[in-house]
């Protein structure tokens, strides 16, 4: 059973674009914006978030959502030690990089109820089971497999790159890379 966001916690990890767009959505739904980042965005917080450390974030939100780069930095950040420090029941959502999270921690999140809801479309193997018809096949990863099993695991596989203009956007990179050199 889904709950209403007005009134939530929201804490937002990583507010660059797409993370000050998701803020401006929640912002909207009425919920409370914290937000973590290296650097403080304007618009975010002309929208009234506050910017805190990462433990009081993850203690304090009912939704985390993570809008990150992956760098070493932020390789499992999301992992066993980070989950305990969350509220109990809350949602994560990661639309992000794959390897943000230490998947095997979050399914112990999971069957623990710190971790009350998640939402993926992005996932550490991603490469693996994402970009091709597997409809046919059974699938070999496990840690993927138990994670279908949760009722209250939504999983989707990234449709950003699978569309034309990024298509265009990526090649128009790659070229303007390969003629530099």
């Amino acid at each position: 059973m889904g709950f209403d966001l007005h009134g939530k916690t929201v804490g937002i990890v990583g507010t660059g674009k797409i993370g000050a767009i998701t803020a401006q959505i929640l912002h909207g739904f009425g919920c409370r914006l914290l937000g973590y980042d290296v650097s403080q965005n304007p618009d975010c917080l002309a929208l009234g978030m506050e910017y805190v450390a990462l433990p009081e974030l993850f203690a304090t939100s009912d939704i985390v959502s993570l809008h990150c780069p992956l760098m070493a930095e932020t390789y499992h950040l999301i992992g066993a030690e980070a989950i305990e420090q969350m509220k109990p029941g809350m949602m994560l959502i990661n639309t992000s990089r794959g390897q943000l999270i230490d998947t095997k921690a979050v399914t112990k999140g999971l069957k623990s109820g710190i971790i009350g809801y998640l939402g993926l479309d992005v996932y550490e193997q991603e490469t693996d089971l994402f970009f091709e018809d597997l409809s046919n096949q059974v699938i070999q990863d496990d840690v993927f497999q138990r994670l279908l099993t949760f009722p209250n695991v939504l999983i989707t596989g990234t449709p950003s790159f699978f569309h034309r203009g990024s298509f265009e956007k990526y090649r128009r990179h790659h070229d303007r890379q390969y003629h530099r050199l």
